[in-house]
């Protein structure tokens, strides 16, 4: 076989520390950067004929400095952040991870939903400061609580992801409805004026970014509630900041935001009834190890001249 110079860009994503890189060493040297710069990209790739990453990006400044790259690897599953336009001219073979963290992500979906509905996080934290047991009953809540059965779910995107979360959502009782891309804008707006929650399953393109804007905001009914698992851009942060703030809408669950990790001024991390949590969803050690699992199988398949999971 034939020896490789294997280089993973930002390796610290996927795997921590809990995960074990050095089966791709059977394919050749291995090197292994936790994070990098896209400046340093050039040096620290220097001779490799593939690269491994989740988020660096890539594109024609890269691979012009790059001669031997003849495969790149996402260790995930979006792909935005290679140019392919520039990987197919120069050659390059890019592939990624698809449903891998399908299970994971559907979780995170309805542990935010659930939040809302309960206001876990606001009520933990009151018993926590006592008020449970200053308290004259046996009981004690201080904000709405909300049964999800009967309510309508609206889903942005029918993928793998939104298919799972339909599926738990129709085993707790709720009416489920979708939008796919193909989709036009008014069945979009609909969605949006008859969801009790919408949530965001779709992937970043020039038709989807800040799709969420205050137009579509102002549809939904004060009560409901926005998730988004998928991608930030998908959501115009300032007019759901004002939405929430305002009352016009009632929550919002967050696992992603367009800059990540976020300035400390981003408005949605102080807007009222927002949770934002830090890109985890994927992350779930079984999910990361179905995804790593993968990676060396792109690797292992590309080499043997027959590649899978082709994005490029």
């Amino acid at each position: 076989m034939d020896t490789h110079k294997i280089v993973i860009l930002d390796g610290y994503a996927l795997n921590p520390g809990d995960l074990d890189y050095s089966p791709l060493r059977k394919f050749g040297e291995l090197i292994v950067h936790d994070r990098c710069t896209r400046e340093e990209i050039p040096l620290l790739a220097r001779d490799a004929d593939i690269i491994l990453g989740n988020k660096a990006l890539l594109g024609e400044a890269e691979f012009a400095q790059l001669p031997r790259l003849k495969y790149v690897g996402i260790q995930a599953t979006g792909y935005n952040v290679v140019d392919m336009e520039a990987a197919r001219k120069y050659g390059i073979t890019v592939t990624n991870v698809p449903a891998y963290s399908t299970a994971s992500v559907a979780q995170q979906t309805f542990a935010h939903l659930l939040n809302l509905t309960f206001h876990l996080a606001e009520h933990s934290a009151e018993v926590r400061d006592g008020v449970w047991s200053r308290n004259a009953d046996f009981t004690y809540w201080s904000h709405p609580l909300e049964e999800l059965a009967g309510k309508t779910l609206g889903l942005v995107g029918y993928g793998n992801i939104a298919q799972k979360v339909a599926q738990i959502a129709r085993a707790m009782d709720m009416e489920v409805i979708f939008v796919r891309s193909r989709s036009t804008q008014s069945e979009v707006d609909d969605l949006f004026r008859r969801s009790d929650v919408v949530s965001l399953h779709c992937p970043a393109t020039p038709a989807t970014i800040k799709m969420v804007n205050a137009e579509r905001l102002a549809l939904m009914k004060p009560t409901a509630f926005l998730i988004n698992t998928a991608r930030g851009v998908l959501v115009d942060e300032i007019a759901l900041a004002d939405a929430l703030n305002s009352g016009k809408i009632a929550g919002a669950g967050l696992d992603v935001l367009a800059e990540e990790p976020p300035k400390v001024d981003n408005p949605l991390l102080s807007a009222r009834n927002c949770f934002c949590t830090a890109h985890i969803a994927w992350a779930t050690l079984a999910a990361r190890k179905r995804c790593l699992e993968t990676v060396i199988r792109n690797v292992e398949m590309f080499l043997a001249g027959t590649p899978i999971n082709v994005v490029s």
